[in-house]
């Protein structure tokens, strides 16, 4: 995907938006650099890999006026508070990260918890797709949206859809953290 495409397909779901967000599962930075042409100017982003090669390929990245900081932690096992030192972010991306975690749901409830009340939380995935190496447990969008309010996500959209060149349908949902305080568990 090239930057164009990746900002087209986000574009909807991240908004007029701003502050510190987090792009979970990196890679080498194609959605960390769509991201920062979509944030007000001065934000920050923890563009966060657990591979070391792809976060010194993040250390390269020119955002003009978005600080980018890699960092190197496992979005599935680490405390991402304690991995970049904030407690509170306005918002997470995860595009093509969460259908590596074998449990999605709990994975998304634990990063749901890191975003401010009011925050959004942003994630690409794959609809209408086989599990496969590449990506071994798709995240169709209804079940997205199920997982997202168990994790004490609103006002859950699917803000963006392209067929995949790979197979099925890639998605770009939106969802808010709620201001209630339910974070999704009884």
């Amino acid at each position: 995907m090239d930057h164009r495409d990746a900002v087209a397909l986000i574009a909807d779901a991240v908004g007029r938006s701003g502050g510190v967000w987090a792009d979970l599962g990196a890679g080498t930075g194609t959605f960390t650099r769509a991201l920062s042409d979509l944030l007000a100017a001065g934000s920050r982003i923890y563009a966060v890999d657990r591979d070391a090669r792809a976060v010194r390929a993040l250390q390269s990245l020119d955002a003009h006026d978005v600080g980018i900081v890699p960092v190197r932690a496992d979005l599935a096992t680490s405390d991402l508070g304690a991995a970049f030192g904030v407690t509170e972010l306005d918002g997470v991306l995860l595009a093509n990260a969460l259908h590596f975690v074998r449990d999605a749901e709990d994975t998304l409830r634990r990063i749901a918890r890191s975003v401010r009340p009011g925050g959004r939380v942003v994630v690409v995935e794959y609809d209408q797709r086989s599990p496969s190496r590449w990506v071994p447990f798709p995240i169709a969008a209804a079940a997205l949206r199920d997982m997202a309010a168990h994790a004490g996500l609103v006002n859950f959209r699917v803000t963006a859809t392209r067929p995949s060149a790979y197979a099925g349908t890639l998605y770009a949902a939106a969802a808010d953290r709620g201001v209630g305080g339910s974070d999704g568990e009884s």
